[in-house]
């Protein structure tokens, strides 16, 4: 029997640029927060039904939100949502290293 090797392609960092997605580093943004918010919910033992009455939105979004169906939502109101679970969201500005032209939006966890 013989084997066949799979290609492997290195990754960007950003699976939506890999796979060329139109505003990827946006979607990017996007899935980090929903994936924050999740991780929210589950620290504080919430079902769907709490973490909507919690974050004032209907349950069916809450399971959008954490499906990664994230139509419909700007990175506002996940920002907002963050908060209504008792998470502060700090934005920082800075230059971008020697040999980038373009700035990147990232989110990271403290």
């Amino acid at each position: 029997m013989a084997q066949t090797r799979a290609k492997v392609t290195k990754s960007s960092g950003n699976v939506f640029a890999d796979l060329k997605m139109k505003d990827a580093g946006e979607m990017l943004v996007k899935a980090e927060l929903a994936l924050r918010i999740t991780k929210a919910i589950k620290a504080r033992r919430l079902n769907q039904e709490a973490a909507a009455e919690l974050m004032r939105i209907s349950q069916p979004k809450v399971s959008k939100l954490v499906n990664g169906d994230l139509y419909g939502f700007s990175t506002n109101s996940l920002f907002l949502l963050l908060n209504k679970l008792g998470k502060d969201v700090e934005i920082v500005v800075r230059s971008t290293p020697r040999g980038r032209e373009y700035g990147t939006v990232s989110v990271h966890a403290a």
